[in-house]
């Protein structure tokens, strides 16, 4: 009876210090806080970016899908920015590498961050990765694109996010 007691305790005191759970938010719902510094030291809020389509892709150095995505995303972006398009790249590798982070961060155009170094994420530590999030000039989450529907390209963002900017089409 002692053991099962320590063993519970243990996981009640392990449970409490991880914090609370934060459940992923999904497509309909509005989008949750996140305050986090870029990696150049900038602070990168989410609800400042009210008004345009914000695409927050939560990705890993050490995740060969995440990596494989990060040239159609920067693409994308390059491609939709003028248009009212933001991309937010928030990097889920521990705070200590910063390195390794901020020399892929170099490859690509768009913010980016790493959760670690959040003030306020509502989004809680993805379950899987990549993860990304496409979020309405509202602020409502209006896809949710996870590795089971394969990789995000450009194809996939222009059908999720298109629809949602100002005319609805390609454009230029």
């Amino acid at each position: 009876m002692t053991t099962i007691r320590i063993l519970l305790t243990s996981a009640w005191i392990l449970a409490a210090l991880a914090g609370p759970a934060v459940a992923a938010p999904a497509a309909g719902e509005r989008a949750p806080a996140l305050v986090v510094p870029e990696i150049d030291g900038a602070r990168l809020d989410l609800a400042a970016f009210r008004g345009k389509v914000v695409i927050v892709n939560f990705w890993a150095t050490w995740c060969p899908p995440c990596r494989a995505e990060m040239p159609a995303l920067d693409a994308f972006y390059a491609r939709f920015h003028a248009r009212g398009v933001q991309m937010v790249g928030v990097s889920v590798d521990h705070g200590r590498d910063r390195k390794a982070v901020t020399k892929a961060a170099h490859a690509v155009h768009y913010p980016v961050a790493i959760l670690a170094d959040a003030v306020t994420n509502g989004f809680g530590k993805p379950s899987v990765l990549p993860v990304t999030y496409v979020v309405d000039r509202a602020g409502i989450v209006r896809a949710v694109l996870m590795p089971d529907a394969g990789p995000v390209t450009e194809d996939t963002l222009e059908r999720a996010v298109l629809p949602l900017l100002p005319g609805g089409h390609p454009g230029p």
